[in-house]
């Protein structure tokens, strides 16, 4: 018998005893062995990203609620979105990806199209459901690589960083933090208000808390803001938080949202809508990418080329879950940028999706607690939600006007204004005039001319209207 050499029995004690048994269910479905994990520890990834977005269950049912939504369907509705969206990224993708309704789509939703323009909330989820059929098709064909390639930088950063910057204003302004002036338009609210000062505790305290890296700082902190608000007066001689009818109880089908979508209302109203559909597919599409890219560089889990596995899959999980959600009534389903602290605790699979759907069902039957959460505990965390929004800022050259104009005017007017179209179309004319100016005009894609020209429209369709 030959004596093994000490590379030999380095290795043979690396890669653990062998084996003849064959691979497990799991281990076929989802690849574990070959991606160097395990069972216990897709679990605990899945726990994880599931504390990472949790806030997502108290957030969207609260903005999506000012719209004249039903909160505690929406509560049931958004769970429901993750759980279908989840097992699908995990099933069908195998990606440590986990899915839920999106922030920014929600605001947008809310405060843009149900409250500024006047579309009722059934038009509007059947234009989220319509978006998502767009981009199923946009997805399972080639038309995917032209669109990342040809919507410029400026215009995707300049788009993303106004709706950022939207949700901080209109988080701070819902929980009294920013009030009407008659003088100055807008000012702080005043600092003898109870809700006000516990804004402020929670706009000191969560960002510490994700600057310390404490695991699950956005929920714990929403959770920290509630509780002390059952102490804090407010208005009407209320508590800031009320008593929740009970703690636990049976999950509530989302009856008033379920199969709402009004179809008739969208196309009567296409060409306003436009615009809209624009913004959804847009923010959809590179935010996926964008996830798709972090996510699974930071697994590891792109192929020698570059390229994602399975990236088809996932954009049509994204697209199909985005159709879903509006049946369901929620807006835009999304992967979740979260995935990475699942991905940093051993996330390799969709065992690790599967994991987070698991946990969203859980919280189904906790739908009495996030009723109750007041605007003073979610702002917080949405002004973190928004700063995040805002970094691809410093992916841009801003001494170059071709850059710097179209993101600034399409961030304040937005603001300004609290008009995202308003925001959009501005920015896109901007950069179009700017580049002919420079004599750039041959690099302007088809894209951007045909939207220059939906603006326009779309801006004449208005000022008709009112």
């Amino acid at each position: 018998m030959s004596e093994m050499t000490p590379q030999a029995a380095a290795a043979e004690i690396a890669s653990g005893p062998v084996s003849d048994a064959p691979p497990s269910a799991l281990d076929r479905i989802f690849r574990l062995t070959e991606r160097g994990t395990s069972a216990s520890r897709e679990v605990m990834a899945g726990a994880t990203t599931f504390a990472a977005m949790a806030y997502i269950i108290a957030v969207n049912p609260a903005i999506m609620s000012n719209a004249g939504m039903d909160r505690a369907d929406l509560v049931s509705a958004t769970a429901l979105a993750a759980i279908v969206g989840s097992v699908m990224m995990g099933l069908w993708a195998n990606l440590p990806l986990a899915v839920a309704p999106a922030m920014g789509s929600n605001v947008i939703f809310t405060y843009v199209i149900v409250k500024q323009m006047g579309m009722p909330w059934q038009g509007a989820l059947a234009m989220v459901a319509f978006t998502g059929v767009l981009f199923l098709i946009l997805s399972l064909s080639k038309l995917r690589e032209r669109v990342a390639k040809d919507v410029p930088e400026a215009l995707k950063i300049g788009i993303q960083a106004a709706v950022g910057t939207l949700i901080v204003f209109i988080a701070l302004r819902g929980a009294g933090f920013v009030v009407q002036n008659p003088s100055t338009y807008i000012a702080m609210g005043s600092l003898r208000s109870p809700p006000v000062l516990l804004t402020l505790f929670g706009l000191l305290l969560t960002p510490v808390l994700v600057a310390s890296r404490v695991p699950a700082a956005l929920i714990l902190s929403i959770a920290a803001l509630t509780l002390i608000g059952f102490f804090v007066p407010g208005a009407n001689g209320k508590m800031v938080t009320s008593m929740p009818s009970a703690v636990m109880s049976w999950p509530r089908w989302p009856t008033s949202t379920f199969m709402a979508l009004d179809v008739g209302y969208l196309f009567s109203h296409f060409v306003v809508a436009l615009p809209l559909l624009f913004y959804f597919l847009c923010a959809e599409f590179f935010s996926t990418l964008g996830t798709l890219i972090g996510v699974t560089g930071a697994a590891n889990l792109r192929r020698p080329d570059g390229s994602i596995p399975n990236a088809t899959a996932a954009f049509a999980t994204d697209a199909t879950a985005s159709i879903v959600g509006p049946l369901l009534g929620t807006s835009v389903v999304t992967a979740y940028i979260e995935s990475i602290t699942g991905v940093q605790a051993g996330g390799r699979t969709g065992l690790t999706s599967l994991t987070v759907a698991a946990f969203f069902f859980l919280a189904l039957f906790f739908w009495p607690i996030f009723i109750i959460i007041p605007a003073q505990a979610t702002a917080p965390a949405l002004v973190l939600v928004g700063v995040l929004m805002m970094q691809g800022l410093a992916r841009i050259d801003m001494t170059d006007l071709g850059n710097a104009v179209p993101i600034v005017l399409t961030l304040l007017v937005t603001v300004l204004t609290n008009n995202l179209i308003n925001g959009m179309a501005l920015g896109t004319l901007s950069y179009i005039a700017l580049e002919v100016t420079v004599g750039r005009r041959s690099q302007i894609p088809a894209m951007v001319w045909g939207l220059g020209v939906v603006f326009v429209a779309y801006a004449i369709v208005i000022a008709q209207i009112f």
